[in-house]
């Protein structure tokens, strides 16, 4: 005779576990259902060349940061250098005050009267008081120099004091500005890990084609050569800014293919103010080290009258190239590139030019 009892009822424990689980799995299945796809090559492309650009502004920024604690580090030195000839000389002023005190003690122990009643010789006397008043007139003198000097001591302590202080901003300013260059090369970095090393190699013979076409639309020179003709051919038909401009300007081309290395300043490699301020020194002329300085390098021109050798800046004076004539542009371009020349039109928004005088 079968069994009436009705069949064992799952527990409730056991009912929220499989029920947990099972949502789990829907969770799981809607998130790869819904999870992004690979980049492709040329989204990767694109973000890795925004990113590269920021890091090259974060790099002008970094480099503009440590010039500046260069120079507060000078003012510091110089200044203290000066406190401490200014603590010297009032310390020597002193020592005249004591000197002068201990001469005026050894003429005037006694009343000038009784003096002059005991002395022998009236005309010695009056010489002596005489002089003992050159004394007082030379101990007031010396007060007077002794309290100007405090008084020039006490700022100059207190600029140095201003100047540190200034320096400890600046020294936090820069360690900020090298942790956004880090952050942005290292993101630029995960995005390049995600290709495979073909399609790495790809990007990087884009890039070169991309120079090599450069060169060629303005007869400049070959970048695979790593070098280029650096006679006034090159120029083109626009005449240079000056013969100083044409001279940094074929220094340059002689460095096409160079890598880009932030903080680099040649000549093995480069980033963009180092890359300007190394070609003109090949032409004898000293400009600052980055962009945001070498703004003030020369006289501001618009785009119409750029000549080859002016520097050109762009991104809100965040980079910087050298005018090659035919609305192109010889650089360094930003971390992962090489230098090159590349058309104005695709370097972002254009500032300004500055004729170096």
């Amino acid at each position: 005779m079968g069994s009436h009892r009705r069949p064992k009822q799952p527990s409730r424990a056991r009912v929220t576990v499989l029920t947990a689980t099972a949502a789990a799995a829907v969770a799981l299945t809607s998130q790869a259902a819904h999870a992004d796809p690979k980049p492709s090559k040329s989204e990767v492309k694109a973000k890795v060349e925004k990113l590269s650009h920021e890091a090259g502004d974060a790099n002008e920024q970094y480099y503009g940061a440590k010039e500046k604690q260069q120079k507060l580090e000078k003012e510091v030195g110089a200044l203290q250098d000066k406190v401490a000839r200014g603590r010297q000389e009032v310390n020597a002023l002193r020592n005249d005050l004591g000197s002068l005190a201990a001469a005026q003690y050894r003429s005037g122990g006694m009343d000038p009267s009784v003096q002059l009643f005991l002395s022998s010789n009236p005309d010695t006397f009056l010489d002596e008081a005489s002089a003992l008043d050159q004394l007082t007139a030379k101990q007031t003198e010396t007060l007077g120099k002794i309290q100007e000097k405090q008084r020039v001591l006490a700022q100059e302590r207190k600029e140095a004091q201003d100047k540190l202080g200034d320096l400890a901003d600046v020294r936090k300013t820069l360690g900020e500005k090298k942790k956004k260059l880090q952050d942005k090369l290292a993101a630029a970095q995960r995005l390049l890990n995600t290709l495979t090393e073909a399609e790495r190699a790809e990007m990087r013979q884009d890039q070169q084609r991309a120079s090599r076409a450069a060169g060629d639309r303005t007869g400049l020179g070959n970048a695979d050569s790593g070098n280029a003709d650096s006679g006034n051919a090159d120029l083109g038909n626009e005449a240079p800014a000056s013969a100083r401009g044409a001279a940094a300007l074929n220094a340059a081309a002689t460095q096409i293919g160079k890598p880009y290395r932030s903080g680099g300043t040649g000549p093995s490699s480069f980033d963009c103010s180092g890359l300007t301020q190394w070609a003109y020194a090949q032409a004898n002329v000293s400009i600052s080290r980055v962009t945001y300085t070498q703004v003030n390098d020369g006289a501001h021109i618009g785009r119409s009258a750029l000549k080859p050798g002016d520097l050109v800046f762009f991104n809100n004076t965040s980079h910087v190239g050298l005018y090659a004539g035919n609305n192109t542009v010889l650089h360094a371009p930003y971390p992962g590139t090489s230098v090159r020349y590349e058309s104005m039109n695709t370097m972002g928004s254009f500032q300004f030019g500055v004729r170096v005088g």
